[in-house]
């Protein structure tokens, strides 16, 4: 078995970090929304994938209680037909697209 050298330690960097993570805030909450309206899709839309799929909490900063409503506003506007359920109809019709 061979013995191993001690390593010096890495210099630390000076300066600023490379990058600064920068916390989400829930859009709901910063609009003070009480009720999240299943009837106006165009809300709903920058919180759906171009797939279809409702965009999770880590990705859009909602919080919690405003992701469970928002869920339930999305499967809502579904059985609707105001929303898409799968990516194929998004191409069909060109409804969700964002831009």
């Amino acid at each position: 078995m061979a013995i191993r050298k001690p390593q010096k330690p890495r210099p630390r960097r000076e300066g600023r970090p490379r990058y600064v993570t920068r916390r989400k805030v829930c859009a709901f909450c910063t609009k003070r929304v009480d009720v999240i309206d299943y009837k106006e899709p165009s809300k709903l839309r920058p919180f759906i994938s171009d797939r279809g799929k409702i965009d999770p909490r880590r990705k859009t900063g909602t919080c919690a209680k405003h992701q469970r409503a928002l869920t339930v506003a999305v499967k809502r506007a579904r059985h609707l037909a105001l929303l898409p359920y799968t990516s194929a109809h998004i191409r069909k019709t060109g409804v969700g697209l964002r831009g």
